[in-house]
């Protein structure tokens, strides 16, 4: 029972949005995460067209061990990952593989043309955009959020159950006394 109340408090906690009571900022909040995770999905598109050209491209490029399974990792995390987001779904671990493939393609913006504001301006939004999401979570309008919600009370209701399972037994030992 106790395993059962740890998990269900480590899911809600999971999966709880930082909260604010501002609806406007909520709804920015969802606006941002649906637009982000749509607008990345062709990316995963684009690398599964062409995996090799991609592998060599980029991933080799870098020097990174395993260039064609790397890029199909970077393919499936954008694919998978942003409709997660868009959803509001396991929004934390899909942002932070969203944001990791990211911080990669920064890298190899860096490695190939330097510090040049044209190169790193998408990959760094899209970063600085998951890293928000990993951060805060999916917001209040989120199917996180709801799962959220659905984990408490679940845990509220286990939490009550066992209060009022105490109560009768002090109830009871509170009448034996009393009839001795």
């Amino acid at each position: 029972m106790v395993v059962q109340q740890r998990l269900l408090s480590l899911g809600g906690l999971a999966l709880q949005p930082n909260q604010s009571t501002n609806t406007a900022f909520q709804i920015s909040w969802t606006i941002l995460r649906v637009v982000a995770g749509v607008v990345m999905v062709h990316n995963g598109l684009d690398k599964l067209a062409n995996i090799e050209s991609f592998a060599q491209a980029y991933v080799a490029y870098l020097g990174l061990p395993f260039p064609i399974t790397l890029s199909y990792m970077a393919a499936y995390t954008e694919l998978i990952g942003a409709p997660l987001v868009a959803l509001g779904l396991f929004t934390r671990p899909a942002a932070l593989g969203l944001f990791f493939t990211m911080t990669v393609a920064m890298y190899h913006h860096i490695k190939v043309a330097g510090f040049s504001i044209p190169y790193l301006e998408l990959s760094a939004i899209y970063a600085a955009t998951f890293l928000f999401f990993v951060i805060n979570g999916g917001g209040r309008f989120s199917v996180d959020a709801l799962l959220a919600n659905l984990l408490n009370g679940l845990r509220t209701n286990q939490t009550n159950g066992k209060r009022a399972s105490l109560e009768d037994v002090f109830q009871r030992s509170d009448k034996a006394k009393s009839t001795l």
